[in-house]
């Protein structure tokens, strides 16, 4: 049987996601270790009024294995949209997928009306950091789950030291989680961006408003860096988070809600 995504995408498309509310609608792909329901606050704040859909990508489905890359998450992702009758959206991605985001931003521009980056950029990675990353993500391959000594450290990577120190809640029920995941699993997503390109000149075609968001603690993907690379965007309305790192839409909602929601009226 392939282990590519077509499958998935095409014929179970209801098995990995969450589909809410009518109307107009805004999807959300998730960043690495994360999965649909990190997206959870957004979809209880906006399904009133938009129909809000999460979904998980490949790494979190029974098609991790294998190799693929962002070109593939796209390819994903439009079959996603057309399996669930969507012709356009607003597409939302948390580092990840908000490198997915803008990859998809600039190959299919007639299936969005608006683009959302939390947490992201445009630009790759330094050579030190795909070292680092891939040297982390090596360790773990062929390991059935992920180990708590290997994913207690990364909560330093994907949570504000606000949200380390006050929402502990938080953090240990998503460390509970990763330790879920079998090793390959997490190499294959980490692998899929690693050596992304470098978009920060490509992204002065992309033709829909985009919303970035991107938390002030992020000690992933500082928040300067970020709004760096985007630069060349030509709609672009950049909103720093307060109290919140690298999953600012979990760790400090409110703020992300009311920029999206003032977004999406713009857009819709």
């Amino acid at each position: 049987m392939s282990r590519d995504g077509a499958p998935l995408y095409t014929h179970r498309a209801e098995t990995v996601s969450t589909d809410r509310g009518s109307g107009d609608a805004v999807v959300f792909a998730h960043g690495t270790l994360m999965d649909r329901t990190m997206f959870a606050p957004q979809l209880d704040a906006f399904a009133d009024d938009y129909r809000t859909v999460s979904f998980d990508l490949r790494a979190r489905t029974d098609r991790y294995a294998g190799d693929y890359d962002l070109d593939d998450l796209v390819a994903d992702t439009e079959r996603f949209l057309d399996a669930k009758g969507i012709d356009s959206c607003v597409l939302a991605g948390m580092s990840m997928g908000g490198f997915m985001g803008l990859k998809f931003a600039l190959t299919h521009p007639d299936r969005l009306d608006g683009l959302v980056l939390i947490d992201s950029m445009a630009k790759p990675h330094s050579a030190e950091d795909r070292e680092r990353h891939g040297q982390t993500v090596d360790a773990l391959e062929g390991l059935p789950a992920v180990p708590e000594d290997a994913a207690r450290p990364v909560t330093h990577e994907l949570f504000g030291e606000t949200t380390r120190e006050e929402r502990t809640d938080l953090v240990d029920a998503w460390v509970d989680r990763w330790t879920t995941y079998p090793g390959d699993a997490v190499k294959g997503e980490v692998d899929s961006w690693l050596g992304r390109d470098d978009l920060r000149d490509d992204v002065a075609e992309i033709d829909v408003p985009v919303l970035a968001v991107h938390g002030e603690e992020d000690a992933t993907l500082g928040i300067e860096e970020a709004r760096e690379s985007y630069q060349r965007i030509p709609d672009l309305t950049f909103e720093p988070i307060p109290e919140a790192g690298h999953s600012s839409n979990c760790e400090n909602p409110s703020a992300v809600n009311d920029a999206l929601d003032d977004f999406l009226d713009r857009v819709y």
